[in-house]
Parts: C-alpha cells; structure tokens; sequence
C-alpha cells in the first residue's frame, strides 16, 4: 500500500473532511450491478447528495458500471454528481502504479512529487541485533505497518519524529550483506539522540537517497562509509 487506512483517514481529515463511512468490499458488494450499488448503497444507506469519482472510475459487477452511467443515474435520483479530471505530470498519468514504481526505484523526490506530499515510513521500534550500537551508531529498527510499500534498498537520509518532535536521520533498508544478513530490515539512526524507545513509535519521511547497500570487506570499512553518510545529514537538528 501506498497509505495506509489511518494515513487515508489523517489525509481526509486534513482535507476537511468530518466523517468517514467505511464500506467493507466483501463478496456482497462486489456482486452488486452498477445500478444497484449506486441506488441502494450510496444514495439510500449511505445518504450521499452528491457522488465525486476520477473521469476514469468503473464499478460494479464485472466493472459495467462507469461516469457516463454514475452521471445519468445520479441526475435521475436527483443527485449531484462530479467526475474530476486525471492529473498528468510532464505528459503521463499520475496513478498509483507511476507513483509505486518510483517508490520501488528509491526514487522519493519523484514519488513526492507526485503525491503532493511526503512519502512516509512509520512503525514501532524493536529489538535488534544491535551491531550498530557496537559500531558506535545505535539504530532504531523499525517493525513498518503490514503491507505498507517500502522503497528500494539503499541508505537514505530523511527527517525522523519521534514524541512530537523530528530529528534529521538516515534510513538504512536492506539485508546487511556485510554480516551475511538473510532477512530485509528498515534502520533508523537519528542525529542528537541517546534514548532506548523500543515499543515506541517513529515516523519518517522527506526520504532521500544516498547510495545503494553494499558489502565492505570488514567491519572497519563499514563504519568509514557510514561516517561519510553522517556528512551529508544536515546539522543542527530539527525542532
């Protein structure tokens, strides 16, 4: 997922936005024909005054349903309706699958670009194998929301938030190949910060990358890359 379902519902709220109706797409909803989902779901139990869809939406049963039917049978039952426009950015579509295709590429200033906004990661912090407190660089490894996309392996810098407050950090997603690792992490070391959180909550976002994950000869030459790393994260820290 790109956002999800408390992002969505945080995003809405900002938008103004004072109520949600949650509808679960079960096999009971998806049976539904065009028409009956338009006059028994949205106009006679959700209430709705006025429906607003992509120029592009389909719906109902098989996907028969589309704007030019959702226009004329809304105007029938004396309902608004408003199709919006496609967005385009230099000339092609933005959809979801451009936007996770950018994520996927470690590509966030183009992802941000598209949604109008930051790409964020958050999750709680758990136990790791704490090499990077051996190492002198105490990481937060963050357990990210299931299903959550994450993007590319890489090292990335980003801003941090933690009890209300952000921290200039960098990202480490990867398998650590310099210790063999077998299993994909996501690790947060934050500029100015000495506390044990785990159970704790981070956020991320404003991800930008710096260089791919790579397998140093030694450890020694893990830690000459990651004090270089350290050189490009702004200073002082954020408030």
């Amino acid at each position: 997922m790109i956002s999800t379902l408390e992002e969505r519902l945080v995003n809405l709220g900002c938008a103004g936005v004072d109520e949600a109706y949650l509808l679960a797409f079960d096999s009971a909803i998806a049976s539904l024909d065009a028409k009956t989902f338009l006059d028994d779901v949205v106009v006679e139990r959700i209430g709705a005054r006025a429906l607003v869809v992509g120029e592009n939406f389909r719906f109902g049963a098989k996907r028969q349903g589309d704007v030019a039917f959702a226009r004329e049978r809304m105007s029938q039952l004396g309902r608004g309706f408003v199709a919006v426009p496609q967005l385009e950015d230099r000339g092609e579509r933005v959809s979801s699958t451009r936007v996770r295709q950018a994520i996927s590429a470690g590509n966030l200033e183009l992802a941000d670009e598209l949604l109008g906004g930051s790409y964020g990661l958050r999750g709680r912090v758990i136990v790791g194998a704490g090499r990077g407190h051996d190492l002198g660089f105490p990481t937060a490894n963050l357990e990210v929301e299931s299903g959550k996309l994450i993007p590319a392996d890489g090292v990335y810098r980003c801003v941090a938030r933690h009890d209300g407050r952000d921290y200039v950090a960098l990202l480490s997603i990867g398998t650590n190949p310099t210790f063999d690792g077998a299993s994909r992490t996501v690790e947060v070391w934050l500029r100015d910060f000495d506390r044990t959180i785990y159970g704790h909550e981070l956020a991320l976002r404003e991800l930008r990358f710096l260089r791919a994950q790579q397998r140093f000869g030694s450890a020694q030459e893990l830690l000459q890359q990651m004090r270089a790393d350290v050189k490009s994260v702004p200073y002082p820290s954020l408030v």
